[in-house]
């Protein structure tokens, strides 16, 4: 199944498209990824509990690397987007970046 990941900065979109012929990624691979970015990363946790919740990790992750760092590293882009759609189990995934939501 083809995928599509829209990672959205305000008016700026970053769109990946992956292949059919792209092995997918499991769920459990997606998620030690997202992990591991957000940590690297420093993100830090939006809600007062603590909790981390995936879509947090998609919204942190992507607001760490920006527009900019998504559209010049393809690795990490395709990453990414494997990522997003693996973890939320659909074939389309929207990160807003600014408002801080994902949808699909």
């Amino acid at each position: 199944m083809r995928s599509t990941v829209c990672i959205a900065f305000g008016q700026d979109e970053v769109v990946v498209h992956l292949p059919a012929s792209d092995p997918a990624w499991s769920m459990e691979d997606a998620r030690r990824w997202l992990d591991e970015q957000y940590v690297a990363n420093e993100c830090v946790p939006t809600r007062a509990s603590g909790k981390v919740l995936t879509t947090d990790k998609l919204v942190g992750v992507a607001k760490a690397y920006g527009r900019l760092g998504l559209e010049k590293d393809e690795a990490l882009r395709l990453a990414y987007a494997h990522a997003a759609s693996a973890a939320v189990s659909r074939p389309f995934v929207r990160v807003d970046v600014d408002a801080g939501t994902v949808s699909y």
